[in-house]
C-alpha cells in the first residue's frame, strides 16, 4: 500500500481528499497546510508520494516546498492546483513533478496520476 502525505491549505478539501484516498486503498500519513510542516512530516515518515497544492499557508508555496523535497528527500510530488498559467507551469516543471492534476478533478484522474508517479519513482 502506497503511503501519501497531503499538503493542502483548505481543510475541507484536504479532509475530503484524505477520505477518498483512504477508500481507494492508500495510507495517508498526514495532512499539512504549510511547507514547513510538510518538510518536517516527510523527514519523520518517509512517504512514497506527496500530493501538493501550490497555494499553501506560511512562507513557502507548494512549488518552493517541492523543490526542497526533491533536493533533500527525492519524494515524488503530484500537484493539485487550480492554477494553470504559463508562469506557474514553468515553475512546476522546474521541480520535475511526478504529475499535475488541475482542480476540480475526478478521483480516477488523481488515482491515475498517483500510480504513474509511483511507477516512475520506483524505476529511477
Amino acid at each position: 500500500m502506497a503511503t501519501i502525505i497531503i499538503a493542502e491549505d483548505e481543510k475541507i478539501v484536504a479532509k475530503d481528499l484524505e477520505n477518498k484516498l483512504k477508500k481507494s486503498g492508500y495510507e495517508i500519513l498526514g495532512v499539512v497546510s504549510t511547507g514547513l510542516e510538510l518538510l518536517n512530516k516527510v523527514s519523520e515518515s518517509a512517504p512514497d508520494l506527496v500530493l501538493m497544492d501550490i497555494k499553501l499557508d506560511g512562507e513557502m508555496d507548494g512549488i518552493e516546498t517541492a523543490m526542497k523535497l526533491r533536493d533533500g528527500y527525492g519524494v515524488p510530488v503530484v500537484y493539485l492546483t487550480a492554477y494553470a498559467d504559463k508562469l506557474t507551469l514553468t515553475r512546476i516543471n522546474e521541480t520535475k513533478p511526478g504529475g499535475y492534476v488541475l482542480k476540480p478533478f475526478k478521483l480516477t484522474e488523481l488515482r491515475e496520476s498517483i500510480e504513474v508517479a509511483l511507477g516512475n519513482s520506483s524505476t529511477q
